[in-house]
């Protein structure tokens, strides 16, 4: 009785929140070529790069000029939930090729710091050694600045991957708040340890953004 009430409450809301989103047609933008083939493998073509996926065969992907509009073939859940999902998926693709995504990261904490030697990333993270990593296919590294690092990438997955890769060498520490974070994250601070146990964590906020 209470998982009914529940997805009575909350369960149909997120569904018809999918199927609002798979409803909204998807616009190509100029510069951007989609190729739709079979079993919905899909290629798309942009200023940013290639980037191919398949999608769900069980999803109509309709082409119509600079327009694609995804349908479901019924209205089980199943298809209603891979409706907006598969409708996500293809607008960050589009998305990805033509202006890309990016995530930022901030270091913070006295002498940390952070250079890009070639395709590697090098960090000073208060370790005995440097901290390396080099730039992935499809990737690439920002330092605009010693304390600021910017990922970015067609692949909206992948950057963020990459990104939590890098935040993974000193994860911020509730202290001080020494480490390396998300430029939007928000830290919770704990109060300095006066012998009792304390517990360290982090309240995490994602941060994507459109490269422009």
């Amino acid at each position: 009785m209470l998982a009914a009430k529940y997805w009575h409450l909350f369960g149909r809301k997120e569904e018809n929140s999918l199927s609002r989103i798979g409803n909204m047609p998807i616009t190509v933008p100029a510069g951007v070529t989609v190729t739709i083939g079979a079993n919905n493998e899909v290629t798309v073509k942009g200023p940013k790069g290639e980037l191919k996926q398949s999608l769900p065969e069980d999803i109509i992907l309709e082409q119509n000029g600079d327009t694609i509009n995804v349908k479901r073939p019924s209205e089980i859940k199943k298809h209603k939930s891979l409706h907006g999902l598969t409708r996500t998926l293809l607008n960050n693709m589009i998305v990805g090729t033509n202006e890309g995504f990016k995530k930022e990261l901030q270091i913070n904490g006295v002498g940390y710091r952070a250079a890009k030697q070639g395709n590697k990333l090098v960090m000073n993270l208060g370790y005995s050694h440097q901290v390396e990593m080099e730039e992935k296919d499809g990737i690439s590294i920002d330092v605009p600045q010693p304390n600021q690092i910017i990922i970015s990438g067609a692949d909206k997955q992948k950057v963020g991957q990459f990104a939590a890769e890098v935040r993974e060498k000193r994860p911020p520490e509730p202290y001080k708040g020494k480490g390396i974070k998300y430029v939007d994250e928000y830290i919770i601070r704990k109060e300095g340890k006066t012998g009792s146990k304390t517990v360290s964590y982090t309240h995490l906020r994602a941060h994507e953004t459109e490269l422009h």
